[in-house]
């Protein structure tokens, strides 16, 4: 039996969906009954709580040949570190509580770093914590998810750009999250790993923003379509305006700057172990079918 945390996210939702179609039990953690209901009706036991509660995570991970562990984001809390750190104690202790020995956990790239990238330095956090477990440790380290370009839509549609605080034509490491959960469910499966290792997940190749934007605007018939490069403060007072804390704002604007300056970066270059496969021309596709909606 396998446990997946986030099971209603996007990467989650994929690890519980290829364990059940590979004939596995599966745990599916969540914190809504309702949202869990598909995966409840293809056989998945339900575990509905709040993953900060260590006796839950400890009772949801018990028996558990493997878990894959996330952090489901909160951005409305104030400092972002200490939110990952909070989930993260409580991950470890239940870990430590249930005996669970092998363990697929999703972290990003630049996670190598302790300082400097914003939200990720709580994944750098929890890198460091899981490693002292002494259990048999993956930590999957994707680069910018495709779906963050779901919350540019609003912009297209209402003022007929895309933009960000990152730099415009800088190529950026892309990942689709569909690609993630597929392999995090194929290492779950294989339990091949040992001791401590690193994947890294790059998606077929490098975009700039600028690229991505007139891609998606083909899609969407703005071929003309442009990324505008806000400055950092206007950057960190719309995210607040959407429902972002101010501290996460600006850890995201921090983040922004990690990707211009290279922080945020392979440490390994592409090679077909960590080239996945889904393009974002392909998974534009999906953007513009939301955009349709709008």
């Amino acid at each position: 039996m396998f446990t997946v945390m986030g099971a209603t996210g996007h990467t989650g939702g994929v690890v519980a969906d290829r364990l059940l179609a590979a004939g596995k039990k599966v745990r599916a953690i969540g914190r809504s009954t309702d949202r869990l209901q598909p995966l409840t009706k293809r056989g998945a036991e339900p575990a509905v709580g709040d993953a900060n509660e260590v006796a839950f995570l400890t009772s949801a991970f018990q028996g558990a040949e493997g878990v894959y562990a996330m952090v489901p984001p909160d951005y409305a809390a104030p400092d972002q570190r200490a939110y990952y750190n909070r989930i993260g104690a409580a991950i470890e202790n239940a870990l430590r509580s249930s005996g669970v020995r092998k363990v697929v956990f999703l972290s990003s790239l630049g996670g190598e770093r302790s300082e400097g990238t914003g939200p990720i330095t709580g994944l750098h956090d929890l890198e460091e914590r899981f490693r002292r477990l002494g259990i048999d440790l993956l930590v999957l380290r994707p680069g910018y998810f495709y779906e963050n370009f779901y919350s540019s839509l609003g912009l297209i549609k209402h003022q007929g750009i895309n933009g960000g605080a990152m730099e415009p034509e800088i190529p950026v490491t892309m990942t689709a999250t569909n690609d993630i959960g597929a392999v995090a469910a194929e290492e779950l499966i294989g339990g091949k790993f040992n001791g401590t290792g690193v994947r890294e997940l790059l998606g077929p190749r490098d975009y700039t923003m600028s690229e991505a934007t007139r891609i998606l605007g083909g899609k969407i018939g703005k071929p003309d379509l442009k990324y505008v490069r806000f400055p950092d403060a206007e950057f960190a007072k719309a995210l607040v305006q959407a429902g972002f804390s101010q501290g996460a704002a600006d850890a995201f604007v921090e983040m922004s700057q990690a990707f211009n300056t290279g922080k945020i970066r392979s440490l390994e270059g592409r090679n077909p172990r960590n080239t996945t496969p889904t393009t974002f021309e392909k998974f534009a596709d999906q953007l513009a079918a939301a955009y349709r909606k709008m």
